[in-house]
Protein backbone atom coordinates (compact mmCIF):
# COMPACT_ATOMS: atom_id res chain seq x y z
CA UNK A 1 0.00 0.00 0.00
CA UNK A 2 2.98 2.50 0.34
CA UNK A 3 4.54 1.60 -2.26
CA UNK A 4 1.06 2.18 -4.53
CA UNK A 5 0.84 5.82 -2.51
CA UNK A 6 4.50 6.64 -3.13
CA UNK A 7 4.23 5.60 -6.99
CA UNK A 8 0.68 7.66 -7.46
CA UNK A 9 2.45 10.91 -6.02
CA UNK A 10 5.23 10.64 -7.94
CA UNK A 11 3.07 10.16 -11.61
CA UNK A 12 1.14 13.33 -10.08
CA UNK A 13 4.25 15.51 -9.83
CA UNK A 14 5.28 14.41 -13.17
CA UNK A 15 2.14 15.48 -14.56
CA UNK A 16 1.85 18.46 -12.80
CA UNK A 17 5.28 19.69 -14.30
CA UNK A 18 4.21 19.08 -18.23
CA UNK A 19 1.61 21.22 -17.72
CA UNK A 20 3.24 24.07 -15.85
CA UNK A 21 5.72 23.79 -18.73
CA UNK A 22 3.59 23.42 -21.35
CA UNK A 23 1.43 26.52 -20.78
CA UNK A 24 2.34 29.58 -22.30
CA UNK A 25 3.27 32.51 -20.35
CA UNK A 26 1.15 35.40 -19.71
CA UNK A 27 1.19 38.47 -21.79
CA UNK A 28 1.88 41.80 -19.23
CA UNK A 29 0.21 44.36 -20.92
CA UNK A 30 1.74 48.27 -20.87
CA UNK A 31 0.25 50.60 -18.08
CA UNK A 32 -2.96 52.39 -19.39
CA UNK A 33 -1.84 55.88 -20.68
CA UNK A 34 -2.69 58.72 -18.55
CA UNK A 35 -4.76 61.51 -19.42
CA UNK A 36 -3.50 63.98 -22.41
CA UNK A 37 -0.33 61.31 -23.10
CA UNK A 38 0.00 60.72 -26.37
CA UNK A 39 1.50 57.01 -27.85
CA UNK A 40 5.37 57.33 -28.50
CA UNK A 41 6.57 56.37 -31.41
CA UNK A 42 9.72 53.82 -31.94
CA UNK A 43 12.67 54.65 -31.09
CA UNK A 44 14.37 54.29 -34.42
CA UNK A 45 11.46 56.70 -36.27
CA UNK A 46 13.48 59.62 -37.99
CA UNK A 47 12.47 63.06 -36.30
CA UNK A 48 11.36 66.18 -38.66
CA UNK A 49 13.06 69.67 -38.59
CA UNK A 50 10.72 72.42 -38.85
CA UNK A 51 11.68 75.47 -40.40
CA UNK A 52 9.42 79.13 -39.93
CA UNK A 53 9.29 81.41 -42.82
CA UNK A 54 7.47 83.96 -42.22
CA UNK A 55 7.03 87.78 -43.75
CA UNK A 56 6.11 89.05 -47.06
CA UNK A 57 2.53 88.43 -48.28
CA UNK A 58 3.81 89.72 -51.70
CA UNK A 59 6.04 86.35 -51.23
CA UNK A 60 3.35 84.23 -49.76
CA UNK A 61 2.37 82.40 -52.89
CA UNK A 62 5.68 81.32 -54.00
CA UNK A 63 7.12 80.63 -50.72
CA UNK A 64 4.34 77.88 -49.98
CA UNK A 65 5.21 76.22 -53.33
CA UNK A 66 9.03 76.39 -52.68
CA UNK A 67 7.95 74.71 -49.04
CA UNK A 68 5.92 71.67 -50.65
CA UNK A 69 8.55 71.29 -53.03
CA UNK A 70 10.95 70.69 -50.54
CA UNK A 71 9.09 68.81 -48.60
CA UNK A 72 8.40 65.78 -51.16
CA UNK A 73 12.79 66.52 -52.03
CA UNK A 74 13.77 66.25 -48.35
CA UNK A 75 11.69 63.89 -46.28
CA UNK A 76 13.12 65.29 -42.56
CA UNK A 77 12.42 68.79 -43.40
CA UNK A 78 8.98 70.65 -42.93
CA UNK A 79 9.26 74.63 -43.64
CA UNK A 80 5.89 76.04 -41.95
CA UNK A 81 5.22 79.62 -44.35
CA UNK A 82 2.71 82.14 -43.22
CA UNK A 83 2.46 85.84 -44.28
CA UNK A 84 1.46 89.53 -42.22
CA UNK A 85 3.45 91.34 -43.88
CA UNK A 86 7.62 92.28 -44.45
CA UNK A 87 7.42 94.06 -41.20
CA UNK A 88 6.37 90.85 -39.28
CA UNK A 89 8.81 88.71 -40.38
CA UNK A 90 11.31 91.08 -39.75
CA UNK A 91 10.09 91.54 -36.21
CA UNK A 92 9.95 87.34 -35.83
CA UNK A 93 13.59 87.45 -37.08
CA UNK A 94 14.72 89.49 -34.54
CA UNK A 95 12.79 88.16 -31.93
CA UNK A 96 14.19 84.41 -33.19
CA UNK A 97 10.95 82.69 -33.31
CA UNK A 98 11.47 82.72 -37.19
CA UNK A 99 14.27 80.82 -39.02
CA UNK A 100 13.49 82.85 -42.59
CA UNK A 101 12.15 86.62 -42.38
CA UNK A 102 10.37 86.94 -46.87
CA UNK A 103 10.39 90.32 -47.17
CA UNK A 104 9.48 92.19 -50.74
CA UNK A 105 12.04 95.75 -49.33
CA UNK A 106 14.93 95.39 -47.76
CA UNK A 107 15.44 95.54 -44.19
CA UNK A 108 15.48 98.79 -42.52
CA UNK A 109 18.90 100.25 -40.43
CA UNK A 110 16.49 99.93 -37.36
CA UNK A 111 15.51 96.45 -37.86
CA UNK A 112 19.12 95.42 -38.66
CA UNK A 113 20.12 97.45 -35.11
CA UNK A 114 17.17 95.85 -32.89
CA UNK A 115 18.23 92.20 -34.43
CA UNK A 116 22.02 93.13 -33.32
CA UNK A 117 20.95 94.02 -29.98
CA UNK A 118 19.00 90.19 -29.47
CA UNK A 119 22.69 88.71 -31.38
CA UNK A 120 21.57 88.47 -34.46
CA UNK A 121 23.18 89.74 -37.85
CA UNK A 122 20.51 89.51 -40.85
CA UNK A 123 21.90 88.18 -44.06
CA UNK A 124 19.97 89.16 -47.02
CA UNK A 125 19.40 86.75 -49.78
CA UNK A 126 17.96 88.04 -52.96
CA UNK A 127 15.57 85.26 -54.11
CA UNK A 128 13.50 86.54 -57.10
CA UNK A 129 12.72 90.15 -58.69
CA UNK A 130 8.63 91.60 -58.79
CA UNK A 131 6.74 94.17 -60.83
CA UNK A 132 4.07 95.41 -59.14
CA UNK A 133 1.06 95.58 -61.40
CA UNK A 134 -1.08 98.82 -61.17
CA UNK A 135 -4.38 97.24 -61.92
CA UNK A 136 -7.83 98.93 -62.59
CA UNK A 137 -11.87 97.38 -63.20
CA UNK A 138 -11.96 95.44 -66.38
CA UNK A 139 -14.72 98.49 -67.57
CA UNK A 140 -12.10 101.06 -66.53
CA UNK A 141 -11.18 102.94 -70.08
CA UNK A 142 -7.32 104.18 -68.51
CA UNK A 143 -5.01 102.06 -70.19
CA UNK A 144 -1.89 103.84 -69.41
CA UNK A 145 -0.85 106.27 -66.93
CA UNK A 146 2.36 108.00 -65.67
CA UNK A 147 4.55 108.06 -62.58
CA UNK A 148 3.22 111.34 -61.70
CA UNK A 149 -0.56 110.88 -62.67
CA UNK A 150 -0.39 107.61 -60.22
CA UNK A 151 1.55 110.01 -57.76
CA UNK A 152 -1.63 112.18 -57.98
CA UNK A 153 -4.08 109.46 -58.26
CA UNK A 154 -2.94 107.78 -54.48
CA UNK A 155 -2.28 111.50 -52.99
CA UNK A 156 -6.04 112.68 -54.08
CA UNK A 157 -4.83 115.33 -56.01
CA UNK A 158 -6.64 113.63 -59.04
CA UNK A 159 -10.19 112.35 -57.66
CA UNK A 160 -12.08 111.74 -60.62
CA UNK A 161 -10.81 109.58 -63.51
CA UNK A 162 -12.37 112.18 -65.66
CA UNK A 163 -8.88 113.27 -65.52
CA UNK A 164 -6.97 110.53 -66.63
CA UNK A 165 -9.36 109.53 -69.43
CA UNK A 166 -12.02 107.42 -67.30
CA UNK A 167 -15.19 108.59 -65.52
CA UNK A 168 -16.48 108.92 -61.99
CA UNK A 169 -14.85 108.91 -58.41
CA UNK A 170 -11.49 107.33 -57.83
CA UNK A 171 -12.13 104.48 -54.66
CA UNK A 172 -8.05 104.06 -53.83
CA UNK A 173 -7.24 100.58 -52.83
CA UNK A 174 -3.48 99.85 -50.75
CA UNK A 175 -1.73 97.33 -48.84
CA UNK A 176 -1.39 98.00 -45.21
CA UNK A 177 1.50 99.62 -43.53
CA UNK A 178 3.00 96.49 -42.60
CA UNK A 179 3.51 95.47 -46.03
CA UNK A 180 6.76 95.85 -47.80
CA UNK A 181 4.60 96.55 -50.87
CA UNK A 182 2.89 99.55 -49.77
CA UNK A 183 6.67 100.61 -48.06
CA UNK A 184 7.57 100.34 -51.85
CA UNK A 185 4.82 101.86 -54.07
CA UNK A 186 4.91 104.88 -51.14
CA UNK A 187 8.43 105.73 -51.80
CA UNK A 188 8.73 104.88 -55.80
CA UNK A 189 5.33 106.54 -56.82
CA UNK A 190 3.70 108.38 -54.35
CA UNK A 191 6.58 110.07 -53.27
CA UNK A 192 8.50 109.43 -56.70
CA UNK A 193 11.57 108.69 -55.36
CA UNK A 194 11.90 111.47 -53.45
CA UNK A 195 12.28 110.53 -49.85
CA UNK A 196 12.33 114.89 -48.86
CA UNK A 197 8.67 115.23 -50.02
CA UNK A 198 6.04 115.37 -48.30
CA UNK A 199 3.77 113.84 -50.37
CA UNK A 200 2.16 110.72 -48.88
CA UNK A 201 -0.67 108.25 -49.40
CA UNK A 202 -4.36 110.23 -49.58
CA UNK A 203 -6.17 109.46 -46.12
CA UNK A 204 -9.26 108.15 -48.26
CA UNK A 205 -7.20 104.71 -49.08
CA UNK A 206 -8.78 101.87 -48.07
CA UNK A 207 -6.11 99.56 -46.62
CA UNK A 208 -6.20 95.50 -47.21
CA UNK A 209 -4.25 93.22 -45.72
CA UNK A 210 -3.43 90.92 -49.25
CA UNK A 211 -2.44 91.52 -52.66
CA UNK A 212 -5.22 88.67 -53.51
CA UNK A 213 -7.85 90.93 -51.09
CA UNK A 214 -6.82 93.94 -53.53
CA UNK A 215 -7.44 92.47 -56.38
CA UNK A 216 -10.92 90.74 -55.73
CA UNK A 217 -12.11 94.61 -54.73
CA UNK A 218 -10.78 95.87 -57.72
CA UNK A 219 -12.62 92.90 -59.95
CA UNK A 220 -15.47 94.04 -58.22
CA UNK A 221 -15.47 97.84 -58.10
CA UNK A 222 -15.80 100.15 -61.32
CA UNK A 223 -14.28 102.70 -59.63
CA UNK A 224 -10.82 100.70 -58.07
CA UNK A 225 -7.36 101.30 -58.36
CA UNK A 226 -4.84 99.33 -56.61
CA UNK A 227 -1.33 97.68 -57.01
CA UNK A 228 -0.07 93.99 -56.45
CA UNK A 229 2.51 91.84 -56.77
CA UNK A 230 3.08 90.46 -60.55
CA UNK A 231 2.19 87.02 -59.33
CA UNK A 232 -1.50 87.56 -58.16
CA UNK A 233 -2.49 89.29 -61.57
CA UNK A 234 -4.85 87.42 -63.63
CA UNK A 235 -7.59 87.71 -66.15
CA UNK A 236 -10.17 89.14 -63.41
CA UNK A 237 -8.47 93.05 -63.47
CA UNK A 238 -7.25 94.98 -66.20
CA UNK A 239 -3.56 95.77 -65.73
CA UNK A 240 -2.43 99.54 -66.64
CA UNK A 241 0.92 100.35 -68.68
CA UNK A 242 3.04 102.40 -66.79
CA UNK A 243 5.11 105.05 -68.94
CA UNK A 244 8.81 105.05 -68.39
CA UNK A 245 11.91 107.08 -68.59
CA UNK A 246 12.41 106.42 -71.98
CA UNK A 247 8.64 107.49 -72.74
CA UNK A 248 7.30 104.00 -73.64
CA UNK A 249 4.00 102.21 -72.30
CA UNK A 250 5.00 99.48 -70.54
CA UNK A 251 2.67 96.56 -69.13
CA UNK A 252 4.03 94.62 -66.03
CA UNK A 253 5.41 90.99 -67.37
CA UNK A 254 8.20 88.58 -66.46
CA UNK A 255 10.11 89.97 -69.84
CA UNK A 256 9.57 93.36 -68.98
CA UNK A 257 11.12 93.05 -65.30
CA UNK A 258 13.68 91.20 -66.35
CA UNK A 259 14.74 94.10 -68.66
CA UNK A 260 14.10 96.49 -66.91
CA UNK A 261 11.45 98.32 -69.01
CA UNK A 262 8.99 98.22 -66.46
CA UNK A 263 9.68 101.01 -64.16
CA UNK A 264 7.74 99.68 -61.14
CA UNK A 265 9.78 96.60 -60.31
CA UNK A 266 11.80 95.83 -57.34
CA UNK A 267 14.47 92.26 -55.73
CA UNK A 268 12.55 89.73 -53.33
CA UNK A 269 14.51 88.99 -50.12
CA UNK A 270 14.48 86.07 -47.83
CA UNK A 271 16.59 87.00 -44.29
CA UNK A 272 18.05 84.51 -42.10
CA UNK A 273 20.81 85.20 -39.37
CA UNK A 274 24.44 85.47 -41.34
CA UNK A 275 24.78 81.88 -39.38
CA UNK A 276 21.48 79.74 -40.02
CA UNK A 277 20.77 76.53 -38.93
CA UNK A 278 22.45 73.18 -41.31
CA UNK A 279 18.90 73.01 -42.21
CA UNK A 280 17.88 76.70 -43.36
CA UNK A 281 21.25 77.01 -44.79
CA UNK A 282 20.67 73.77 -47.08
CA UNK A 283 16.43 75.33 -47.85
CA UNK A 284 18.29 78.39 -49.06
CA UNK A 285 21.03 76.91 -51.28
CA UNK A 286 18.24 74.62 -52.72
CA UNK A 287 15.93 77.86 -53.38
CA UNK A 288 18.87 78.90 -55.11
CA UNK A 289 19.31 76.16 -57.02
CA UNK A 290 18.04 75.62 -60.62
CA UNK A 291 15.16 73.99 -59.11
CA UNK A 292 14.13 76.47 -56.48
CA UNK A 293 14.35 79.44 -59.01
CA UNK A 294 12.26 77.40 -61.43
CA UNK A 295 9.78 77.23 -58.92
CA UNK A 296 9.86 81.14 -58.31
CA UNK A 297 9.09 81.39 -62.26
CA UNK A 298 6.13 79.18 -61.93
CA UNK A 299 4.66 80.93 -59.54
CA UNK A 300 4.99 84.41 -61.89
CA UNK A 301 7.85 85.84 -60.77
CA UNK A 302 11.27 86.84 -62.13
CA UNK A 303 14.11 84.34 -61.05
CA UNK A 304 17.15 85.85 -59.28
CA UNK A 305 19.81 84.39 -61.91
Amino acid sequence: MALRKSTLYLVLVVLTAGLIAGCPKPEVSEPPMGPGEMPQPPADTASVTTLQAKGSDTLLQVAQALAEAYAEKVSDVEVAVTGGGSGTGFQALIEGTTDIANASRKIKDKEVDAAKAKGIEPQENVVGHDGIAVIVNKDNPVSALTIQQLSDLYTAAINDWQAVGGTGEVALMSRDTTSGTYEYFREAVVKQGDKDTDLDFAASIIMLPSNSAIRDEVAKNTAAIGYIGLGYLDDSVKAVAVVNDAGAEVLPSVDTVKDGSYPISRPLFMYTSQEPSEATAAYMEWIMGDDGQAIVADEGFVPAH
